[in-house]
This record gives C-alpha cells, structure tokens and sequence, in this order.
C-alpha cells in the first residue's frame, strides 16, 4: 500500500474486500467465519485442510470464491489408484509429421491458481506426496525439469471425518504443512430452509468474477503492509510456547494432556493470518482479538493430545480454545 495516496489504496482495498464477501454471500448461505479463514488463507498465500461430512458445500465454496476472484479452478479426485502423474504430468511421446520422435510435457490439473484436492486421505503416501511437494515448493519436476507453478498458487483439501476405512490419514510433517485445518459444521435450521428456497428452484445464483489473478496478487501484497505490534506478536510467541510440555510457559494441563506441541511455524502463521484478518475487518492493524479468533484453525492440527487426553476425551481444540481465550 506504498503508493502516493494510501489512504485512497487502503479504501480501494476495502472496498474490493466487502464486494468478495458480499458476492461469496449471494450464493453461500450461512459459513461466515469459514469464508472469512478461507480468505484469509488466501491472503496469506496459504494452503486449508477442510474436514467435514459429505454434502456441506465444500466443493461449491471452493469453486465459487475461484469465479469471484478470477482464478483458474481445478478440482483432483483423490482416489487408492491416483498416482502422482495424474496430478503433476508427464512427459509424453510425440511422433511429429516426418516421422520425428519427441517427449513433450502433458501437464497436470496441479498448474492452476485454486486446487480442490478432495478428500485428500483416499490416496497412497507417494501420491500425498507429489501434492504436499507441490504445495511446498511451489513447483514440480517431471523428466529431469522443474517448471514453477502459476502464481497465485492456493490448495485447499478436503477430508470425511466419518469414513476411516480404505484411507491414508496425513501424518503430523504433511499436517504442518497446512496454513489452516477448519471444520466445517451443518448449517442451522434457518440456513438450511435458505439453501432449500435457493436452490431447488429454477435457476440457482451465480457468482460474478470480481478480480483476476494480477489483483489477487496485489491484495496479498497489501496484506503484507498491515502493522503487526510488538504486544500483538508477544501474545502469539506466548500462545504458541504455551502450547509445549516442558516449557516455562506451559500449565499444567498441557504437561499432561500434550504430547507434542507446535513449532514455530505456528508463530509464523498466526503472524501472517492476524494481518490478513485485520485487512479483511477493515481494522488499522493486527490486534489480540485476530489471534484468538484465530487460534484453532492455526493450532489444531499441530498440537498432539496423548494417551492422557484420549482417554478422558480431551481434544486439541479444547485445550487450544482455553489457551487462547487466557490472552
């Protein structure tokens, strides 16, 4: 936002904000706070792991906010048979027209700005894999050659909390990392009787597109220039550490109910994610309040409950919601 008037750069952000969010609303009923993290995960340049049950409108959120910002949308299947060059691409032989022999690279649905990775678990460790590399490094090497993916590059994947059967669950390294884990619950009875009224009528909302990539780009810039206080960023540091067994920072309870704690990728996160909210609220700066807000989505998959915790049904959102909430 370093321009020569940023006080007119700061409303334009805002403004290109309320008008995502308002269109997000014309088709999404209800899911407020989970297009608010999905955003802001945007913003941030990061990658969501979406856990809920079948039917929620996963796919439709994630397909409409690629419309609304001018992405190129892609959805991969995951399945036990996918393998990694379904994802990446290959190098395939061309026969040219005098009779010339050559490997020209087909690629994936992995080069797009906005993947769906659904139900992400159903796939083998090696095809977990190519797709976390991906999300890693932002490019992928097929015969030898490492060709950079399009920017913005976001993946955003999808797990049945329900079906355990036939699937490979992300260990704890791949789970770190995700930017954001968010749990998508049922819509309530109102929002439900909203869904119902709009779409099993004749024609059913759609999004219009808003940005494109170039001015996805800039917000993500400008998500980046948002002040971070010094008392804002000790609150994280204190979060994060209390989360820790052994730690000077950790209760009693975390040394009895955590097995391990997050890393300090977690700080970075919530850093990052705090900024991203505030621009998203149209707030000056980064307060505490983004990091409370935000403390689940960033920290429940990386705090790990043992045995004590499973056993008396302790899970990591209790224990990350009490620590946040003693900010």
């Amino acid at each position: 936002m370093s321009t020569e008037n940023p006080a007119a750069q700061w409303q334009d952000v805002q403004d290109r904000v309320a008008a995502i969010r308002q269109e997000t609303a014309r088709v999404i009923v209800g899911q407020d706070v989970i297009v608010e993290h999905l955003l802001t995960a945007l913003l941030c340049k990061g990658h969501c792991l979406l856990v809920g049950v079948p039917g929620l409108a996963k796919t439709l959120l994630i397909s409409t906010l690629g419309r609304i910002l001018g992405l190129k949308f892609r959805r991969i299947q995951f399945t036990p048979d996918l393998m990694p060059t379904d994802i990446v691409g290959s190098e395939i032989l061309h026969q040219g027209e005098d009779g010339s022999r050559q490997f020209r690279f087909a690629a994936g649905p992995i080069f797009a700005n906005l993947i769906l990775a659904d139900e992400i678990n159903r796939t083998p460790p090696k095809t977990q894999a190519a797709l976390l590399e991906a999300m890693q490094e932002k490019q992928v090497t097929v015969g030898g050659e490492t060709r950079p993916l399009e920017e913005p590059f976001t993946v955003f994947a999808t797990q049945n909390p329900i079906e355990h059967e036939g699937t490979y669950p992300l260990p704890e390294a791949q789970l770190d990392r995700f930017f954001f884990e968010l749990r998508i619950d049922y819509p309530s009875l109102a929002e439900e009787q909203e869904i119902v009224a709009r779409t099993t009528g004749r024609g059913t909302p759609q999004a219009s597109t808003l940005l494109d990539a170039a001015g996805v780009l800039a917000l993500q810039d400008a998500t980046t220039e948002v002040p971070l206080p010094d008392s804002v960023v000790q609150s994280i540091l204190q979060l994060v550490h209390s989360t820790r067994p052994g730690s000077e920072l950790a209760d009693k309870e975390v040394n009895h109910y955590v097995a391990f704690g997050a890393g300090p990728r977690a700080s970075q996160c919530l850093a990052r994610a705090a900024r991203a909210l505030a621009l998203l609220r149209g707030q000056p700066a980064a307060s505490i309040q983004e990091v409370r807000d935000l403390a689940l989505p960033v920290l429940r998959h990386r705090v790990i409950p043992n045995y004590n915790a499973t056993g008396e049904g302790i899970t990591s959102d209790d224990i990350v919601a009490k620590l946040a909430a003693a900010l």
